[in-house]
Order: structure tokens, then sequence, then C-alpha cells
């Protein structure tokens, strides 16, 4: 028997997606009903999602300055609170847990009105617009790299860190094993939707730049989007290297696990799976973030000594070879930077998450649910 319903509401990216997936595994293995409130977006996805139902919501950007833009944007939105509200009043949540992005507004909205039990989670060092809009109404805020202070949303923060999907805890049972001498050294590189280009433009030239006897090395994992793809994919042929591209991976955390050497943006879904598997990383923040979210996200993992951060703009061709290169001669750092990185995951946060949403859907405070997790 059902212990009773969860709603989860997630943007429609996997960066949304992933952390409300995590915690619905978890939910479902303690008894709860998980529902999901997305958007559009998210149907690539959602196939894989462990909800009794998923629930497409109205929602729309708040990012124009166009005053009749923004009045659309509202009415959107308005349209789906009332949406929301109806689900809610139907299947009559405990809770109701947001993750970020627009598509989160309607139903956590909805919900507040309700007086349903309400929980964000922020998954970055920097709050997103959606869940900043939301913070001052929710009952609680779950963080992945947040702090906890004396604000008025740090008083109700609890740090959980970011609930990694299954497949990233399995990958995390591999240790890491460097490559030295003349062994094949993997190299995963991969850069979400947006960020993508850069890496397909710069990296393959980059390892044209590599001695031949390292190129002989290289067997190389690389995320492009769909119009990139076969051009990468010349570029790498013409160089004799090992390589597979694709626009996305399913088994992502896989080659994370398999990899010597990861390069990527440093979204803080990627820097929480980076952390819990235990690889070392050469983040590269997504320059156009809003928020400048990535720069932070990648600075945490970098404080611990599991990465080295570098900005887009410093990073020419011959750098790029440099840093690789450099690396790859060096399998001693590179096995020290994979146990710092392992040394700041948290691979109990969907469990911690799990924990809190069960205190706030039996109307417990944060100050409750802390003295109840110190005691």
């Amino acid at each position: 028997m059902s212990r009773g319903v969860i709603l989860l509401a997630a943007g429609g990216t996997g960066g949304h997606l992933f952390p409300a997936e995590a915690l619905a595994h978890e939910l479902n293995e303690r008894g709860w009903k998980v529902h999901l409130a997305t958007d559009d977006r998210a149907e690539r996805f959602a196939g894989h999602f462990p909800a009794a139902a998923v629930h497409p919501i109205k929602s729309a950007t708040m990012g124009s300055k166009n005053p009749l833009a923004v009045i659309a944007a509202f009415w959107k939105i308005w349209r789906g609170v009332r949406q929301a509200s109806a689900i809610i009043g139907r299947i009559k949540p405990d809770a109701v847990v947001g993750f970020g992005g627009y598509p989160t507004l309607p139903p956590l909205y909805a919900a507040t009105r309700r007086k349903v039990p309400t929980l964000i989670h922020e998954q970055n060092a920097v709050m997103g617009r959606a869940n900043r809009a939301l913070a001052a109404r929710v009952d609680a805020i779950a963080g992945g790299f947040l702090p906890e202070d004396t604000s008025a949303a740090g008083a109700k923060t609890v740090i959980t860190g970011n609930p990694v999907r299954p497949q990233v805890m399995e990958a995390a049972k591999t240790p890491y094993t460097a490559s030295a001498g003349e062994e094949p050294f993997r190299l995963l590189v991969f850069g979400g939707s947006q960020g993508a280009q850069f890496f397909s433009d710069a990296v393959p030239a980059a390892i044209g730049l590599l001695p031949e006897a390292q190129r002989k090395r290289l067997v190389i994992t690389q995320q492009a989007r769909a119009d990139d793809v076969a051009r990468v994919k010349a570029a790498y042929a013409a160089l004799g290297v090992d390589v597979q591209v694709l626009p996305f991976f399913t088994d992502m955390a896989a080659r994370m696990a398999a990899a010597h050497l990861v390069m990527s943006r440093s979204g803080a879904s990627s820097v929480s799976e980076i952390a819990v598997i235990g690889r070392p990383a050469l983040l590269v923040p997504y320059p156009h973030a809003l928020d400048h979210d990535q720069a932070a996200n990648a600075a945490a993992l970098a404080a611990a000594g599991g990465a080295e951060v570098h900005q887009q703009s410093t990073l020419s061709p011959e750098r790029i070879a440099a840093l690789i290169g450099g690396l790859m001669e060096h399998p001693d750092r590179l096995a020290a930077m994979a146990a710092a990185a392992r040394s700041a995951g948290k691979p109990d946060a969907a469990r911690l998450l799990a924990d809190l949403t069960e205190a706030i859907a039996s109307r417990k405070t944060v100050s409750e649910f802390r003295k109840g997790t110190h005691a």
C-alpha cells in the first residue's frame, strides 16, 4: 500500500530532471507514489522516469524585455497555475518538490496557495531565477552547493548535495585505474546541448597538435550537437584517432567511469556525477550561463583538488593540447585528482533529500529536521 503521493516538478532539461529522477527512485523504494509535472521538452527523458503519471504543465520563460511578451508569459504561467491546481486537487500530494526551471513555477505556486507542503532543490552554487522567485514561499530549500547561513533563504536551506541516478551509483563502484606507458588513455568530452559546440571546434584541433605517440593512445568519447557530429568524426578520422561521437549517450555514467580524464562544462549535475564517480576533470564553465552558476559549481570541485577550471577564452587548441598531453604523462597526478574528486562527492544525496521530503510532507519545519538529523 502507498504511503502517500509526492508530486515532483522539474524543467525539461537533463540538469533538472536527473536529480528529480534520482529522488523518484528513492521515494518509490520507500513506498511513495510519485507523479511528475514538467514541460514538453522532457519527453525524451520522461520515458525512463519512474513516475505513476507525467503531467505536462503550461509555463513560459520570463527573459523578454518586450512588455507584450511579458504579459503573454504571465498569462501562460497563470494558465499553468490553474492547470497545476486542478492536478493537485485530483492527486492530493502530501508534498510538492521543485527542481528548478520555469515549468516548476505553476505547480509550486499552486501548491503554496493550496497550503500543500513545498520544497525546492537548487542544484547550483548560485540559485536560479525560478527558484529565487519561489524561495520566499516554500517551506524548505535543499541545496547541492548552496550555503546554510543566516539569510532568509539560508535559514531554511539544508545541504543535501545533488542526487545522482542509480546508473551513477553503479558506475561509482568502478575504482579509478591510471593509464601509464603506452596503455590506452580514455578521454571523455561533453558539453550539454548549448555548450558542446566549442569542444567540437577546439578539441579535435588540439588532438591534432599532440605527438603521434600520445594520439595513438587516445580513445575518445565526445558528445556533439547533431549538426556537428559528421564534421567532428571526420576531423578525428583524419588524425587516425579511435573515437565515438554522438549527440546523446544513454550510458554516460558508465563512460565516465571508464574515463581516465573528463573534459566538460560544469553544470551542477555534471560536477556532482564527476565527484561521486571520482574522476579527474578539466572543467570549462559555459561562459553564457545565467548568473555564472557554472563557474561557482566548478570552483567547488577545484577547491577539493578534483578538477582544474579553465575559462573558455583562455583555451586555444595549443593550450588544450598542453593540458591533455601534460596530464597523460602524469598518471599519479590524475589518480590524486580522482581521489580528491571522490572525496567531494555526496553519494547519499538522494537519501538525504528523501528524508527531507518526508519531513516536509509530515509538516516538520527545517529546524525540527536539522535537530532530528543531528540528534
